[in-house]
């Protein structure tokens, strides 16, 4: 029978406790990863329960830190401007940014392209020294780039910079929380 030791008890509890709390801003705890991906399934499902028009829309939420970006497209403003107000007056979100357009669903091989330009930029920032690339949750929507974290502005603009190297963007929009570096 297999006993488990008091110390290796006191060494995964101390390693666990380090991944939980940190007094580091620029450290996110794998909670809070997740407390942003139930944030998200959270909005979205309230916003599509609000009107049944929104149930043949192209719509996503993206989560960082309470930060909410909204995206895809709605087939009016009506539309764009009631997901706001629903992602809005939903707890632990603090600011919603509609990048919501009005049109037609995206076509697949856009779709397509999106995925391709957000793994080049995750490439990119990944490799960078500067950039601490794996803080920073990169999203494309019909070529137009979202990049959002807490980051220093030095840091952020370096990751703007980044990103923009990578073809076939045609914007690049800055989600970001600033924060002392």
């Amino acid at each position: 029978m297999m006993t488990i030791r008091p110390v290796s008890i006191l060494l995964l509890v101390s390693l666990l406790s380090a991944c939980v709390f940190s007094n580091d801003p620029r450290i996110r705890t794998p909670g809070q990863a997740i407390d942003d991906e139930l944030l998200e399934r959270v909005v979205e499902r309230r916003i599509r329960e609000s009107n049944q028009d929104y149930q043949d829309t192209n719509l996503y939420t993206v989560s960082y830190n309470g930060l909410i970006l909204l995206l895809g497209q709605v087939s009016s403003e009506a539309l764009r401007e009631q997901a706001a107000a629903v992602a809005q007056g939903i707890d632990r979100v603090r600011t919603v940014h509609n990048e919501l357009t009005i049109g037609g669903p995206i076509s697949y091989p856009a779709r397509t392209n999106d995925a391709y330009i957000t793994s080049k930029v995750k490439s990119k920032l990944v490799a960078t020294k500067e950039v601490p690339g794996s803080k920073i949750k990169v999203v494309t929507e019909n070529g137009v780039v979202y990049l959002m974290g807490m980051l220093p502005r030095a840091q952020a603009d370096q990751a703007v910079e980044v990103a923009s190297t990578v073809y076939g963007i045609q914007k690049i929009v800055k989600v970001f929380e600033y924060i002392d570096g």
